[in-house]
Parts: C-alpha cells; structure tokens; sequence
C-alpha cells in the first residue's frame, strides 16, 4: 500500500472512477474494499489517518449488543452476531474470543441476566462464540479475582469478541489496495463538483504537498462519520442536519486490576450504559460512557464527570480502587448517531446505521458501529451501484480474507496484530524495543512507513501499534526515536524530526490523566 501509487493514478486518470468514498474510518475502508472486491474502480481520500477518528477510539469489542437485547432490538442484535462470526473468520489475527462474566450482587441477577445470555446464545446460532453459564461466587472470583465480593451472590458468564480497532482500519486499507481501490491519507475533500445540477466528483487537496486534485466519480460516497452533515451541506446549504454526537471515554489501567482473562460486564449503570472492564493488549479499558455534545472534533476530551463516573464505577466493582497515578491513558471519541428529534438521550437512539441519496446523487451513510461495518459496507455499495449506473454485481465480501489473515500461531505477543504479515517484519532483523514499556520495536516503525503508509509519529504510536493509548507517558518519551526511524525512512530533515516531536508530546499530553490537556471544559 503506496500513497505515491495511489496518488499517482489518481491524477492520470482519464475515467470517471465508479466510487469516490470520502472518509477512511470502518464505514469508508469497508466500503472500498466491498466495492473493489466486486470490481469496482474505487478512490478513497482521508483527510487525516485512517481511523484518526471514532473507529480507532472504541471499547475494543466486537459484539452483538446486549443493552440492544434490553431495549427489544433484536434485528441489529441478530446482525451484529451474524456480522460478529463472520469478522472471527475473516480476520482471525486480530478478532477472538473474549468472556465476560456479569458479577451478580443481588438474588434476582442471575435469573434475570442468565436468561438473557441465554437469548443471546441462540440468536447468535452457528456463528456463537461459545455458550454461556451460571457461575458461583468461587467460579466468579476465580475468574475475576479482582471483583468486589461485598454482597457478591454469583455471576452469568457469557462470550463475545475482542479486536484492535485501528490495526483492523490498516488491514482494510490495506486490503482495498491489493484488490485495486486507489487509498490516499492526508487528502482532504474541499467540494463537490456538479454536472446539471448532480454531483460528478470531488475537489480535494494533498495535505502534505498543498497540490490540488482534482477527481471525477459516477457516484460520490459520504463516510465522513460525526463529519457527515459538514459535506452534506457543500452538497446542499439547506440541508438539515442528520447527526447528534455523543461521546463515550475510557481509561486504561495496569493489568494488576483485572489479572485474568475474563472482562466484566455491567449491564446498567446510572447513565444507562453498559460498563465494560476489558483486559486488552497486556492492560484493562473501563468504559464508557455516553455524553451528548453539541462540539465535534478529531481530538475531543474528556469532560471532568465522564472521568469521575468512570472513575466511580471501577471502583465500585474492583477490590483495588484506581488513583489517577494508575491510569496509564484516557481517551475519548464521538460517536456519529442518527437524530430523530430528541437527541437529550444519546443511550436511547439507535446504533443502526442509516444510508440516504440526496437529490443530486450524493450518498452518506452514518450510524452503526464496529461489528456491522461489513454489512454496512454491503448495502452502500448496492445503493452506490444504483446511484451510479454502474453493473450491479454480487457481494463478496461475506468470506473474503482481510490482509494478515492466518490461524497460525504467532509467539511474539507483539507480532500477532500483524497475522501472516509478521514474518516479513520478523525478516527485517531490527528487534530492538523503542522504549521498555512498549512492545513496538524498529521493524515494526519501518513496517508502518513502508507497508502501512504511517506518514507521522502519530500515525505510529497512535495506530499502527497502540503505544499512546496504552501508556501515554511512555508514548511521548519514544517519540524522539519513532521519529528518526520515519525520517530515516522518508527522507525527512532534522527541522521535520523536531516538528513531529512537539506535536505529538502536545496531542499526547490530552491522554495523560490529570494533565489539564486531558479534560475539557463542560
């Protein structure tokens, strides 16, 4: 994956390209890699990283739902598992399977969520992950030793999925390329271009060189996420607004509070969430919570009361109460939800995504989460197909393999993300760790620059491994390292070095718990 390939195709084209997708999070990749694999000339422009925004920002889960089963929405919990099982076979390097157990504290709990789990088990069908059981308060602490046992009667263990976000989103981009799409990060879509009055394509500019591209499509795609109605208004001025943000956080804490393989769940807390505490990459994200805000924005903070409500609440449930000198990290990121009038309770509104056509033929697709993008993917691209006149043609994407694919067996913990692609850093012979609290080591920042297209420390640190948002701290004192091996990589001067270095110690600081960069104001 080359974005000077890519971009050079993009300016020698002399065709329309079928699809012009705006937007490289886990609606637009899967896109184009639903429409590549049918055959589709596809281009995608993003105008920061791929995942920068909300899909590199999740609790980590791939998941059908259970609060939907609460709130009676069995549709989207039916195709949240189907989609659910399918991303375990189609990705196996980066999903598995993770279980939860609901701690019970009173003695109608274990009735009441085992019934319910066991709902969950037969929706989910052949595709289940495994099934789930009653546990007894010894079955419950020996699987969560850290769990608060005051008043602890027992607990309902069940199975869902687990994955990393934003090495899935590199995986994708990754894929589409191989299967012919034309992927370019740091191209920021500046308007759309009309032809009697429908759209034909896209202006946009190359961040880093300032060039203006110029780029004609039969159909233009908005995946823009929380960004959908900025473009849809370049569209159309009087459109009204389809999106209400709300946002959800997570902290990360050492793996002593939770030293076993199994996560908690908490089906209800007082904000109507469901609380996750999940062991991920060798430490536990708790979270999250879900705040409407009127704000949107590629870096958003955390407000004080969603850090003492995460705060609270892992307390409550573990024997070991967090300190801010616990916490590792703390992030943040907003989710795209579909207003429909009262958007005072973001809990409430539907996770389902929502795909409509303007009249000038421009489509945008927001809503859904993580574990439906295929099937998201799936029904923009049979809109598309009709948007653009272009021959419609089958789905293929229900068993394709996603780059890195392999059921083989990875022994360095930090090579396993990577699937099959592991021994090609494993071949580059460079072992040597950036930074002792973190497993990324200088093959794998070569990688990044050279196969991932990683163009800053960011990039790096932030995404092609998960550096910042495991250990903040550690993150920023490695940035002077990362940064050399990307210069040496791309030809960058020491002036671009000490840039890259201020910038991202500035933008990591918003992930150090108790910097006043890491709250915002209400």
């Amino acid at each position: 994956m080359k974005r000077e390939e890519s971009l050079k195709h993009i300016k020698a084209a002399k065709e329309p390209y079928d699809f012009c997708i705006i937007g490289g999070g886990a609606t637009g990749l899967g896109a184009a890699v639903d429409a590549a694999s049918r055959g589709h000339s596809v281009v995608l422009l993003e105008q920061a990283d791929f995942a920068k925004g909300t899909s590199s920002r999740s609790t980590k889960l791939v998941h059908g739902g259970v609060r939907y089963l609460q709130q009676g929405n069995v549709s989207l919990v039916l195709e949240a598992l189907r989609e659910r099982g399918r991303l375990t076979k189609n990705a196996p390097h980066l999903v598995h399977d993770l279980s939860f157990v609901i701690p019970n504290y009173s003695w109608w709990e274990g009735p009441f969520y085992g019934i319910g789990m066991k709902v969950y088990d037969h929706l989910a069908g052949k595709l289940g992950l495994g099934p789930s059981r009653w546990l007894s308060k010894n079955e419950t602490v020996e699987r969560i030793p850290t769990v608060e046992t005051e008043s602890l009667t027992g607990g309902v263990m069940y199975h869902d999925g687990q994955f990393d976000d934003s090495r899935l989103a590199v995986n994708l981009a990754q894929t589409a390329a191989g299967l012919g799409a034309h992927i370019v990060n740091y191209a920021k879509c500046t308007g759309l271009t009309k032809s009697d009055d429908l759209v034909s394509g896209v202006e946009a500019i190359d961040l880093e060189s300032g060039e203006e591209l110029a780029i004609n499509a039969r159909c233009v795609i908005n995946a823009t996420g929380i960004f959908v109605d900025e473009l849809r208004a370049k569209d159309d001025q009087s459109t009204k607004p389809m999106v209400t943000v709300s946002q959800g956080i997570h902290i990360v804490l050492p793996k002593e509070f939770l030293p076993g393989n199994s996560a908690i769940m908490i089906p209800k807390t007082a904000d109507g969430r469901v609380l996750f505490a999940v062991p991920w990459h060798d430490c536990v994200v708790v979270g999250t919570t879900d705040t409407p805000l009127s704000d949107k924005a590629l870096e958003p903070r955390a407000l004080q009361e969603e850090v003492d409500f995460v705060m609270e609440h892992a307390a409550q449930y573990l024997t070991k109460d967090p300190t801010p000198e616990d916490v590792l990290s703390i992030f943040a990121g907003l989710r795209p939800l579909v207003s429909e009038g009262d958007d005072s309770d973001t809990a409430a509104i539907s996770r389902d995504h929502t795909i409509i056509v303007s009249n000038s033929g421009l489509l945008t697709v927001t809503g859904g989460k993580w574990t439906t993008y295929r099937k998201m993917a799936e029904d923009v691209i049979d809109q598309a197909e009709m948007v653009a006149g272009v021959d419609q043609k089958r789905c293929e994407t229900e068993s394709l393999q996603i780059q890195g694919w392999t059921r083989k067996e990875i022994p360095e913990e930090n090579l396993r993300p990577y699937g099959a692609d592991a021994q090609a850093i494993r071949a580059l012979n460079e072992a040597t760790q950036i930074h002792p609290k973190l497993t990324l080591t200088v093959a794998e920042v070569r990688w990044h620059v050279r196969e991932e297209m990683a163009r800053t420390v960011e990039d790096v640190l932030a995404r092609r491994c998960r550096g910042l948002l495991l250990n903040a701290r550690a993150s920023i004192e490695a940035a002077p390292e990362v940064a050399r091996i990307i210069a040496e990589e791309a030809g960058h001067d020491e002036a671009w070095i000490s840039k890259q270095v201020e910038e991202f110690t500035q933008l990591a600081k918003g992930y150090v718990f108790g910097d006043p960069a890491s709250v915002a104001s209400a």
